[in-house]
């Protein structure tokens, strides 16, 4: 794609932000009173990450966040999208905080707040306490009950410092990758289960919205980041464009649904049929999950091409989600994926970021009036030091600048985008990939803990400070 012959500029308010995870970044994972999350169950679980690799030091942000915030203020970020650790806060998943792990966050805040960069703290970022799942998890009811009374104990205690909110991120793969295909912890691979799940995590994110709005400023913004799939069909055969509604109601109507129109797709309820009775949908559940908004978080990262199964042992595949032997799509298996064309990074996705206008126009429309923000969008690549120690990663910028295009595309048409959080600010613990896939615009060599910021961190950066996204040429 060609650059622009006039610069793209960026409204005067436009925020510029990096987002991590607790999991992926903190470790310290024994310390100061946190107990296992689901996490560190899986990653200890031999065979479910790559080269066995863990989170349990991870990029020991936990003792490093101050010289971590110095590099974002060095970089000209202004603002940081953070996640806080269940277990750290409430290491039973109920009852009194412990303050220890709430102080960890408080001094995070201060010091993010002292150089100017705005918090966006997301509640849950998929490390459910371990004793909360083995008395169920996200399928059982309780466990939104539970995330009710965390919400209110992280709200009373940063509140009055943190105004950006984040009840849950993703919530997609918590349900669907975690209890699904299983290729995400706690690992489990039950269809009906994830359903339930994603009911629960509905409620959770209801729930805890109306104890922040009880516990918080109201000047406060709460939103949830969701995941939401740009599903395209492979031809417009009726069969295909049937298929994408398939997919689409799954990754989501599921969610924004009754988060922000207060009911299930009917057509997801009857292609589910066959695995679950929904019973589980209380009377009052959808109006306690439709809670106004304050914005929406969208993260993208590629789109996903789907037709029908040409014969009935075809199933879901090639989705994108990692190698198992179970579909996380529960009651599809008349549908197909395929292949995207185009350039792909590390982790095998296609780059296209009209996928991102794509979807904030779409929600544009669905949530007519809701400030929106890209909470996540990123790309992994084989980043290298040079023989200097440096870390060029030209096809990293090229990919920015082509997203972040997007965006400005979308500001133009009249979405309401009020920011862009990179994901990620540094290389970290990438899940059941291990640390084989580097997101960072951050090099870290795990070793020695030395962060290096890569060309397209300085990019970036330049991109913060101006307004304007610079040429794609600029490596310095």
């Amino acid at each position: 794609m060609p650059e622009p012959a006039t610069p793209v500029t960026f409204p005067p308010a436009f925020l510029w932000g990096a987002a991590t995870s607790a999991y992926q970044i903190e470790g310290a994972v024994r310390e100061d009173g946190r107990t296992p999350s689901i996490w560190d169950t899986f990653s200890h679980t031999p065979g479910k990450t790559a080269g066995g690799e863990n989170g349990d030091i991870a990029n020991d942000h936990y003792h490093l966040y101050r010289d971590d915030v110095a590099l974002m203020a060095e970089l000209g970020l202004t603002a940081y999208r953070f996640s806080v650790s269940w277990s750290r806060v409430q290491p039973t998943g109920r009852g009194p905080a412990v303050q220890r792990g709430l102080d960890f966050y408080r001094r995070l805040v201060d010091e993010l707040l002292s150089h100017d960069i705005k918090p966006a703290l997301t509640l849950y970022h998929w490390d459910l306490p371990q004793e909360l799942e083995d008395a169920g998890g996200w399928p059982e009811r309780d466990t939104a009950l539970r995330f009710a009374e965390y919400a209110q104990i992280v709200g009373e205690a940063l509140g009055d410092r943190v105004e950006q909110w984040i009840t849950l991120n993703e919530p997609w793969c918590s349900a669907f990758l975690g209890y699904g295909s299983g290729v995400h912890a706690p690992g489990r691979t039950d269809p009906e289960a994830s359903l339930r799940a994603a009911h629960h995590l509905n409620l959770a994110h209801g729930l805890g919205t109306s104890a922040l709005r009880t516990a918080m400023p109201a000047r406060n913004s709460i939103a949830v980041s969701l995941n939401s799939s740009v599903v395209r069909p492979r031809s417009q055969d009726p069969a295909d464009l049937v298929a994408v509604r398939r997919i689409d109601d799954l990754a989501n109507g599921i969610f924004h649904g009754p988060m922000l129109h207060g009911a299930y797709p009917e057509t997801l309820l009857t292609a589910t049929s066959s695995v679950t009775d929904w019973s589980y949908v209380l009377d009052g559940d959808l109006a306690l999950i439709n809670q106004p908004l304050d914005a929406l978080g969208l993260n993208y990262y590629t789109p996903t091409l789907v037709g029908a199964a040409e014969t009935a042992t075809d199933g879901p595949r090639a989705d994108g989600h990692g190698a198992s032997d179970h579909s996380p799509w529960p009651g599809v298996d008349d549908v197909m994926f395929h292949q995207t064309p185009g350039e792909r990074t590390e982790m095998g996705w296609t780059i296209d970021p009209t996928g991102l206008h794509e979807l904030i126009m779409r929600y544009t429309t669905e949530a007519p009036g809701l400030p929106l923000y890209v909470t996540e969008n990123g790309a992994a690549y084989d980043d290298k030091p040079d023989p200097d120690g440096r870390v060029h990663d030209p096809e990293r910028i090229a990919y920015l600048h082509g997203h972040l295009s997007a965006v400005r595309r979308a500001i133009t048409d009249g979405a309401d985008v009020r920011g862009y959080y990179l994901w990620s600010l540094m290389d970290n613990f990438e899940w059941a990939y291990g640390y084989d896939k580097r997101f960072g615009a951050v090099y870290v060599d795990y070793a020695t803990q030395a962060r290096t910021p890569k060309s397209s961190a300085l990019w970036y950066g330049e991109a913060a400070r101006t307004g304007a996204l610079p040429s794609v040429n600029t490596t310095e």
